[in-house]
This record gives structure tokens, sequence and C-alpha cells, in this order.
């Protein structure tokens, strides 16, 4: 005998998109941060370029980045809420 069946929902809620924009930065900065200590460690960036990245920062994410995080959420199946 087997269960209830549940059809799978395509749409996430708003806490699941917005615990995923926040991995998808958290992972970019991750990136970011490791690529920066890799040039600090190989001394290819000067102090003056270091203090430049510092002041003003590239966004982390970006609009191609959220249309892909968009498609994910649209095509994957929502989980159950508890």
């Amino acid at each position: 005998m087997t269960g209830p069946s549940r059809k799978p929902c395509t749409a996430f809620d708003a806490r699941d998109r917005l615990i995923l924009a926040l991995y998808a930065q958290l992972k970019a900065e991750r990136e970011t941060r490791a690529a920066m200590e890799e040039a600090i460690r190989g001394g290819v960036l000067s102090p003056a370029v270091l203090e430049a990245m510092a002041a003003d920062p590239v966004p982390v994410i970006t609009g191609e980045e959220v249309a892909a995080i968009e498609t994910l959420l649209e095509t994957e199946p929502q989980r159950p809420r508890g």
C-alpha cells in the first residue's frame, strides 16, 4: 500500500527565495575573498589597488545572477512546509 502522492509545486515561498539569494551572495563574497587572498599572497596587487578595491567594492550579485536564481526557483520543486 502506498501513501498519498504529492504533486510538487514549482513556486518557492518568499523565505526560500531569500535563503537562496543570501546563499548566492555569500558564495560570491567567498569567491571574491579567495581571489583577493591569492592575489595578495602572490604580490600581484599594489597597496593602492587593494585600497581602491576595499573602498569601492564590486557588487557581489549581478543582474545575470539574479536572473539565474529566479530561473532556478521557477524550475525547482517547492519543499513542503512544516
